[in-house]
């Protein structure tokens, strides 16, 4: 008989009913350090008191209205995402598989009246967009697409890191070309910023838009505002939701005035994006991580992380292979099956996430500090040398 929720999800038997900081308290009162972090979204952590504070005063005076009126919170935060960011102008979501949605279309009617032969968009193996119809068909991997046929048609999918597949991949009905700068589902794949630079050019050479999903790793998960920032490119059109909200449903597509300027009154909509209690706490998350000093912090806090974690694969080989990533988006790639990995650590008190290619998966909150990484790093050598015995 199917359960009241539908059983999508294989979950683990906890209920976790109170957080504060890294840490998470489950209905038995036991304390686990969440390097999950809610999958990479628990940015500033559980409970944190400026994001609590801004979600209860806005949901005191307004919690809903409509896009069909102006909401000011609304024009504040695009405000700050223009100014730090590459783009012009901001459609919020309420997740990030929506703001790929957008972002697809924006590319679509950008060469609808023009060239509308082009259509189709080149992604990567191994590539993780979403669980729509349209993202499933980017990603085209099997464990998503199985019982989903047929798929949307035009997406053609490349090696990661590989520029000259990519090239060989542009053709007459190509509009644009959709990477994440990491893979996370994937299993923590980083594109090299030579790779990316090559993609902007190849871009501009064929007069195609490059759109970044950064879902995972925007707003300050890699030391940087956002990952493109390394390779010193900038893109067309970019996903993001997670850290935006620290927990909060929220996403945004950016993008350039000339690539979303045939998005018209009419040409897209949605019902919740963008209303007042997402908007106060996108500024409220705004507030801290849009800052010099605090991203900085990030950095510092993810060498610490990566210098502790860069030993085990030497110490427990049968464990673990090779650490990947950058910055607080790290993987653990393991050299047996992760899921016995991801059940040790929890039982020592330390929750990660799965990842494609056997990874189990470091997404800490921001702010940790030296205790949590000591706390971390500790389970999991404790784990390991149980694994290893």
């Amino acid at each position: 008989m199917i359960t009241p929720v539908m059983p999508t999800y294989a979950r683990a038997d906890l209920a976790f009913v109170r957080g504060e900081g890294a840490w998470l308290f489950d209905e038995n009162g036991e304390r686990y350090l969440d390097f999950a972090a809610g999958i990479a979204v628990c940015a500033l952590g559980h409970a944190h008191p400026h994001l609590v504070a801004a979600l209860n005063e806005q949901a005191s005076r307004l919690w809903h209205t409509s896009n069909l009126y102006r909401i000011p919170s609304q024009e504040k935060l695009a405000r700050r995402l223009v100014a730090n960011s590459f783009a012009d102008t901001v459609f919020f979501t309420n997740s990030g598989v929506e703001a790929i949605e957008c972002g697809l279309k924006t590319i679509r009617r950008h060469f609808a009246d023009t060239e509308p032969r082009r259509y189709r968009v080149i992604t990567l193996e191994g590539s993780f967009h979403g669980r729509s119809i349209a993202t499933i068909s980017a990603a085209g991997q099997e464990k998503l697409i199985k019982g989903f046929d047929p798929l949307l048609e035009g997406f053609d999918r490349v090696a990661p890191n590989d520029i000259a597949a990519l090239e060989a991949a542009i053709g007459p009905e190509t509009a644009a070309v959709l990477l994440e700068p990491i893979q996370g589902e994937g299993g923590i794949r980083v594109l090299s910023p030579d790779y990316m630079q090559a993609v902007r050019a190849l871009c501009d050479k064929h007069g195609l838009l490059l759109m970044l999903d950064e879902i995972q790793t925007g707003i300050g998960r890699t030391g940087r505002m956002y990952a493109y920032q390394w390779a010193g490119i900038e893109p067309d059109i970019m996903a993001i939701a997670k850290g935006l909200g620290s927990g909060f449903p929220v996403g945004a597509c950016l993008a350039r005035e000339e690539a979303a300027k045939e998005m018209t009154p009419g040409s897209h909509g949605t019902t919740f994006g963008g209303n007042p209690l997402a908007m106060a706490v996108g500024n409220a998350v705004l507030d801290i991580i849009d800052d010099a000093a605090f991203l900085d912090k990030v950095s510092r806090t993810a060498g610490h992380l990566q210098q502790a974690l860069s030993q085990l694969p030497e110490r427990y080989p049968a464990v673990f292979e090779e650490l990947r990533g950058t910055g607080l988006m790290l993987g653990l790639k393991c050299a047996m099956p992760n899921t016995d990995v991801l059940a040790k650590a929890r039982a020592q008190g330390l929750l990660l996430a799965p990842g494609g290619d056997n990874v189990v998966r470091l997404l800490p909150p921001l702010i940790i500090g030296e205790e949590e990484i000591a706390a971390a790093c500790k389970a999991l050598e404790t784990a390991a040398e149980e694994l290893s015995s």
